[in-house]
């Protein structure tokens, strides 16, 4: 628990240094002699004396090459470094930068703090919370106005630690029901119209692909609907589709283990990422129009599993050629996009996907890939994800790309050969679902979640792209 005032002096002094400027300070002198310290970018140097004067010095670099991400990053440390040393209350004035405005400065400090305070320790016997910090920041302007940036910082943190909690949660606990419920109880009271399909209606539906990747497993699929529409005077909508499937062994196509189907309770993270984004619209009261789509289900194994070699048809009425099980999000997505493109007639869809280890192979870890086709629905993401300091790249698509998306038996390929650019060709293969709607997909599977910590990020999940859909929505109609 973090809490923030406004020209308040009390607490420990925190002191902003930048690398290039002199400053008449003592510590500062000292830090330098013994290489302690010198201000440079994300460097921390605490002096806390039993009796006396505590001072902490934050490093912010070069004053000329400081950017919004970095601000975030050093306060994410020194958040980090009060916890370590159980500093609970600091003051420090906030420093004037002439690239970058003081409501996005408040933004990134709280941000950075926030971030710092985030584990995932539920089923740890010993845990114990953090105390309270209380953070006190000086300026002189006008403290009302920048209050409401500390509240739509929280808000934003907030709903990225609820993506987070759901993709760090375990497959024994969650599972398609259990997420639904936690949709209809996180959404309905902020005001989001909640539907919920099960097994049978989704067979209703026509919901075949989702059905077959869900057949084998005794938790049966969920198809969950949510719409959010505050914004009366305007008909347009905006679809978010989510990768649901909340365990995957690869099915027949089975995954090896470690650090594979160990960590695959982390393959719902577009559902999480869409979920958190939707919890986030309607928190901040956003005045849009915005549907969400979760297609859940596990991809399990037993006599009933859908096989390689197995012809699958969707809601579209185009059928899949299976060759490898382990392809199955690809599955769930078409019945979930077609049905927001078909159905609930948006202005465009982004759909969110933890889809191919192809992309983590052609980007790294960090970084989203997209594939889009509309290039000012796309632009609007990318300034979006730029704006919010998240990564993001589109690929290039080619008409070897379609080409190879195709079928012999079936319509479609649900897999491509090696060398053809599966996180291409798995963008190509979800196109053919989207009724020409403007869509832009996104494979998180890099960012969403990992082994290690980075940047602001913790071990595990991310909450990534929670922060771009966030700023897209709000955003998209004001251009």
């Amino acid at each position: 628990m973090v809490k923030f005032n406004f020209n308040k002096v009390n607490g420990t002094k925190v002191t902003v240094i930048f690398e290039n400027i002199e400053y008449n300070s003592k510590l500062l002198q000292y830090t330098k002699e013994r290489e302690l310290f010198s201000g440079k970018l994300k460097e921390v140097y605490a002096n806390l004396p039993f009796e006396g004067e505590k001072e902490i010095l934050l490093g912010f670099g070069k004053k000329e090459d400081l950017l919004e991400d970095d601000i975030r990053k050093v306060f994410f440390k020194l958040g980090k470094e009060l916890i370590r040393f159980k500093e609970q209350e600091v003051y420090l004035q906030l420093v004037e930068l002439e690239n970058l405005g003081i409501k996005s400065l408040v933004n990134a400090v709280v941000e950075g703090l926030l971030h710092a305070t985030y584990k995932f320790d539920k089923y740890k016997s010993n845990r114990k919370d953090y105390p309270e910090i209380t953070i006190n920041l000086i300026t002189e302007e006008d403290s009302s106005l920048l209050e409401s940036c500390v509240k739509e910082a929280q808000d934003v943190i907030s709903g990225i630690f609820f993506a987070r909690d759901l993709v760090n949660e375990r497959a024994e606990y969650l599972y398609p029901e259990s997420l639904a419920n936690i949709a209809k109880n996180e959404l309905t009271q902020l005001g989001v119209e909640v539907e919920v399909y099960d097994e049978k209606q989704c067979e209703e539906l026509g919901l075949k692909g989702l059905l077959a990747v869900g057949r084998a497993s005794t938790r049966k699929p969920r198809f969950i609907v949510m719409k959010y529409i505050n914004d009366k005077t305007n008909d347009e909508v905006i679809g978010l589709v989510g990768k649901g499937v909340t365990y995957d062994t690869g099915g027949y196509s089975i995954k090896q283990t470690a650090n594979s189907m160990d960590i695959m309770h982390c393959d719902m993270g577009g559902a999480g990422t869409v979920l958190g984004t939707m919890k986030l619209i309607a928190t901040r009261k956003v005045k849009t129009n915005v549907i969400g789509i979760i297609g859940a289900c596990e991809n399990m194994i037993s006599g009933s599993s859908y096989k390689p070699g197995d012809i699958i048809p969707t809601l579209s009425g185009k059928t899949v050629e299976v060759l490898n099980t382990d392809a199955e999000g690809r599955l769930t997505l078409a019945d979930a996009i077609y049905y927001g493109a078909s159905k609930l007639n948006p202005e465009c869809i982004i759909d969110v996907a933890t889809l191919t280890g192809a992309c983590i192979q052609a980007l790294g870890s960090r970084v989203i890939g997209a594939v889009s086709n509309n290039d000012e629905v796309f632009a609007k993401i990318k300034e979006s994800a730029d704006f919010m300091g998240e990564y993001l790249w589109r690929f290039p698509v080619y008409e070897e790309h379609k080409e190879s998306v195709k079928g012999k038996v079936g319509d479609l390929l649900n897999v491509t050969a090696p060398g053809t650019g599966g996180a291409i060709t798995a963008g190509v293969f979800l196109e053919h679902f989207v009724e020409n709607t403007p869509w832009v997909h996104l494979d998180i599977a890099g960012p969403s979640y990992s082994n290690s910590a980075w940047g602001t990020n913790p071990e595990g999940a991310s909450g990534t792209p929670v922060k771009t859909l966030y700023n897209f929505v709000k955003k998209y109609n004001k251009k």
